[in-house]
């Protein structure tokens, strides 16, 4: 795929996830739900992988997986970065850091799409129990293995980063200018994803590792198996 393809991709994406915000700022209850969703997720994603935030060669990975790429903060202002200056990426960014951007939002917004298809069954307020029965009967399991496989490339591409020559000079380099041109969010993003990614000894093993348990934490759930969140 090419940048051209790229940056048409990443605004489609970007319109998706603006639409969705929208309509969810318009109900209340279902803001209150998605964030409730947002929360238990990300607490959950810190239980299943404890060792991979306390190892000091991935823990700085790990905490940029959980609040970069599923935080249960709301990410709408790197996005509004990026909708906004979509239209020069292609010419301000090499195709590396595009592929990544582009993955990244990608990635948001089919997990945007899924918590907002629980957030409606689950309401603010729910337990284990529920959580996994709206898990199975409002996403499909198609669904979690493309947000899984979208996991794994955004991981790939950001191993590809760090084998990039000179690439930490340029990010550093493009601080001022990303703050002059009010892009500091969507700046901050790709250089703390190089950065981490970049001091892990085995950054594609620790790839690995995060897609394989949430792959077998996704099969236990769709069949029903108690505790299904026990993948070591």
């Amino acid at each position: 795929m090419n940048k051209d393809k790229l940056a048409a991709e990443l605004e489609q994406h970007l319109r998706q996830l603006a639409a969705g915000r929208e309509l969810a700022r318009r109900d209340p209850a279902l803001q209150a739900a998605r964030t409730a969703v947002k929360r238990y997720q990300s607490a959950r994603l810190a239980a299943t992988h404890p060792d991979l935030l306390a190892a000091p060669d991935t823990r700085d990975a790990a905490a940029f997986f959980l609040n970069d790429i599923y935080g249960a903060h709301d990410l709408e202002r790197r996005e509004a970065d990026l909708e906004r200056i979509a239209p020069s990426l292609q010419r301000l960014l090499p195709y590396e850091s595009l592929h990544t951007i582009t993955g990244a939002i990608a990635l948001d917004a089919l997990t945007e799409q899924l918590d907002t298809a629980m957030a409606r069954v689950l309401g603010a307020e729910f337990d284990e129990g529920a959580y996994l029965l709206a898990y199975r009967s409002a996403t499909a399991p198609e669904e979690r293995k493309r947000q899984l496989d979208l996991v794994q490339q955004l991981g790939d591409s950001l191993c590809a980063l760090v084998r990039i020559p000179l690439l930490a000079l340029t990010l550093s380099v493009m601080r001022g200018p990303a703050k002059l041109a009010g892009v500091t969010d969507l700046h901050q993003f790709l250089e703390r994803g190089f950065t981490t990614f970049k001091k892990m000894k085995k950054p594609a093993q620790f790839v690995e590792t995060i897609v394989g348990r949430e792959r077998r934490a996704m099969g236990h759930i769709y069949s029903g198996r108690r505790e299904p969140f026990d993948v070591f």
